[in-house]
């Protein structure tokens, strides 16, 4: 039985490692064994909690006011520490965190292979989204396996010199965990106590945006200029509501309350469970957000996506059409949300554009090569 480690610290991570957790603890060939950095703390218990995931190891790493570079030598000396206590046949990371980054290296040092789970994904712009596009890269290098979710990420790891035989194209295992989830929610709906029941029912005309935003490089005048372009659509809209679940970050919930915080239809909200988002994202009319895994999630509901970025790791969306880059310009943002609600040509042209992340079946592919490898039958070839 082979020994193998996920290790993840983030929301984000453990909803699109869940699913793969659940299909090695199920498989006899694997001994599964989880450890959480807690990088993210509240936010992470609750998605693990969904999907009945119990960590073996938490290392508790998360602490108030951390910088990345507290946070990066903390979490590098804590992970060493559990690599060597349980000696993993393979290391299993996900994304683009700090704790992808050092749990990686920390494999590396102890010689242990690791599989990178969504590998591949780049902007060519080391400081957007910062500091995610330098530990993917990094975590690119010394991975030893790379799951990519599509093939325009298997092509930007080819150019870097990545072995075609260690590349595998397996979809994204986010779609798995949202299929998990929406099942859930659509059978039962999660209350969401900040919200009248009437506005989370499906069947109402009304309009409902969905926006999230977090991503350091918009800290200061980014924000400022999200917040006035929404004021601006809340205004111009009266009949759509908005809402906005409020990332915990003090630079996030400065600017949004002080310029949201008494918009009559703009709905501040504190951050959700994962099962209330995307019972909330499966009720929305659009979502406008700056994070990667909505970019991905969204479309597969039929919900276009506006992205407060300039620049996006996952181009294949934006090529299909199920997601437009705005940045953080205040025009831009207006009109692109206001065409979406007033023209529904281009609307739909949005909704049915084909998502380009998958069919819910990553988890098997991924486990599939983890079979081939450890069982010493090579690459992907």
């Amino acid at each position: 039985m082979k020994k193998v480690s996920v290790i993840f610290g983030t929301r984000p991570e453990a909803i699109k490692l869940c699913p793969l957790v659940l299909a090695l603890q199920e498989d006899p060939q694997f001994e599964a064994h989880v450890c959480a950095t807690g990088q993210h703390r509240e936010m992470l218990d609750q998605v693990l909690q969904v999907f009945g995931v119990t960590p073996d190891v938490d290392l508790a790493l998360m602490q108030d006011n951390q910088t990345l570079a507290s946070l990066t030598s903390r979490a590098i000396t804590a992970i060493d520490g559990y690599i060597v206590d349980y000696e993993p046949d393979l290391v299993l990371v996900q994304g683009d965190t700090t704790t992808v980054f050092t749990a990686a290296l920390a494999a590396f040092y102890h010689r242990i292979p690791v599989g990178h789970v969504e590998a591949g994904l780049r902007t060519w712009n080391k400081f957007s989204p910062y500091p995610e596009e330098i530990n993917r890269v990094l975590a690119s290098h010394i991975a030893d396996y790379h799951f990519a979710p599509t093939c325009w990420a298997q092509q930007n790891l080819l150019k870097e010199g990545v072995q075609a035989e260690r590349i595998y194209v397996t979809g994204n295992t986010v779609i798995d965990a949202l299929y998990i989830a929406v099942d859930k929610v659509r059978k039962l709906r999660p209350q969401i106590t900040e919200l009248s029941a009437g506005l989370l029912n499906s069947s109402i005309d009304q309009r409902l945006v969905l926006i999230t935003g977090h991503r350091r490089e918009s800290f200061g005048h980014g924000f400022e200029c999200i917040c006035r372009a929404i004021a601006t659509l809340a205004e111009k809209f009266a009949d759509t509501e908005f809402v906005y679940p409020v990332h915990l970050n003090p630079n996030v919930r400065e600017p949004v309350f002080r310029l949201l915080g008494h918009r009559k239809n703009i709905r501040l909200i504190e951050p959700l469970d994962y099962l209330s988002f995307v019972a909330l994202m499966d009720r929305s009319t659009l979502v406008l957000t700056d994070s990667g895994g909505v970019q991905e999630e969204a479309p597969s509901l039929g919900k276009p996506v506006l992205v407060m970025r300039d620049t996006t790791e996952r181009p294949e969306a934006v090529e299909a059409g199920t997601v437009k880059l705005v940045g953080t310009d205040v025009r831009q943002i207006i009109d692109t949300v206001s065409q979406l609600l007033t023209d529904t040509d281009a609307y739909g042209r949005m909704a049915q554009a084909v998502n380009p992340y998958g069919d819910g079946k990553a988890t098997g592919r991924i486990l599939a090569a983890c079979r081939r490898f450890l069982n010493g039958r090579g690459g992907n070839t």
